[in-house]
């Protein structure tokens, strides 16, 4: 059965972090950088300020947004436009 890639950014975004935070130096490096505790990205995890932040840390060091990409199947410039899209929901 062949896999999908969700489009949806909040789906996108959470595939993102979930690949985002298994490389155990990127994930140090994430939370170092944002403040954020562990306890609370795991209760905020589908806030889309948080998955934007997640996006636009990839996008700060294109090796791990390319990375990123990569394994989840995706263009990057699609999580860049997810991003855009998260950003865009919560000023709604």
């Amino acid at each position: 059965m062949p896999v999908t890639t969700p489009t949806d950014a909040v789906s996108l975004g959470l595939i993102a972090l979930a690949t985002a935070v298994s490389d155990e130096r990127r994930a140090r490096r994430f939370l170092n950088l944002t403040g954020i505790g562990t306890e609370e990205l795991r209760a905020r995890a589908a806030d889309p300020a948080i998955l934007a932040a997640l996006i636009r840390f990839l996008e700060a060091f294109e090796p791990d947004l390319v990375e990123v990409a990569g394994e989840i199947g995706v263009k990057p410039d699609e999580l860049v436009a997810a991003r855009r899209a998260l950003e865009e929901a919560e000023q709604q």
